[in-house]
């Protein structure tokens, strides 16, 4: 894993009984993506010293700044030393419902699992995880401790799934159901119009700060994340956002790139037109006089 990673994952190893020892943070290139050569690296200092890499999470748009590592390089090396292989796609997934975005998950048919999120960016309500399996028994037969009190025809037949050993919990909710009610509402090209104009709202608020003397975009727009800041650096972009938050307009988060204070826009609502993106900017303007 990076620096970029999220949390979720250093969370998941500590669950797993990892200690941060175990755990190692690999450099990133300047779009904050995973270098593969440094992954390789790392992988032979750790055999050569008698250690077992055993799994690496790589990312298909970080909560930061949407980098996606390279996840086809990545798999060359760790397939060549039988390391498990995840690809967290939690947002950027979402986008590949659109052909044009595809190309975003170059390698992800080599690796072990895979998930994204529906319920980030395609009209599905909290809580709902897409999770994908390369091969099911590898998964099955970590998980599934089967009791007698446990036991039937249906589960013993092997004709249907039982859920309880795909995950940590031995119950789960029906969450299927909602995103087929999405799906069938709006079909593939709604949600592919859902994606779409989100993108071309952030083209023209990136539009927009690329015009103006006091801003400055960061790091390139990804899909429909612009990461920009105030010219005068990181305090002045810290009051600016801090400033624009507490008048309740538009609400913002930031990050922090190589160590510099970065303001994240992300048009994603439902409801968001131009009108909003026009009024949002009005307020950085206004902010930076």
């Amino acid at each position: 894993m990076s620096g970029h990673t999220h949390s979720s994952a250093e969370k998941g190893l500590r669950i797993a009984g990892f200690r941060d020892e175990q755990i190692r943070r690999l450099d990133v290139d300047g779009s904050f993506a995973i270098k593969a050569d440094d992954f390789a690296r790392q992988v032979k200092i750790d055999t050569d010293n008698g250690l077992i890499p055993a799994f690496i999470c790589a990312t298909i748009g970080t909560t930061s700044s949407l980098a996606i590592d390279p996840v086809r390089e990545i798999c060359e090396v760790a397939n060549k030393n039988q390391i498990w292989v995840h690809v967290d796609a939690a947002y950027a997934g979402s986008a590949a419902v659109c052909p044009e975005f595809r190309d975003l998950l170059d390698g992800v048919e080599l690796v072990d699992s895979y998930c994204f999120n529906p319920h980030k960016w395609l009209l599905t309500n909290f809580d709902c995880d897409l999770f994908y399996v390369a091969n099911k028994p590898d998964l099955v037969n970590a998980l599934t401790i089967t009791p007698e009190y446990l036991r039937n025809k249906a589960t013993e037949s092997g004709q249907v799934f039982d859920y309880s050993g795909w995950q940590i919990s031995l119950g789960r909710r029906f969450r299927s159901l909602k995103l087929w009610f999405v799906i069938r509402h709006y079909g593939v090209e709604g949600l592919r119009a859902h994606i779409r104009k989100h993108i071309e709202l952030a083209e023209h608020f990136e539009s927009l700060v690329e015009s103006n003397s006091s801003y400055e975009i960061f790091q390139p727009r990804v899909l429909n994340l612009v990461c920009f800041r105030h010219k005068n650096g990181n305090e002045k972009t810290k009051q600016i956002l801090e400033k624009i938050n507490s008048e309740g307009k538009i609400f913002l988060t930031h990050t922090i790139l190589d160590e510099v204070y970065v303001m994240r826009f992300v048009p994603g609502a439902i409801h968001t037109e131009m009108r909003h993106i026009d009024a949002a900017w009005a307020e950085f303007v206004k902010a930076a006089e």
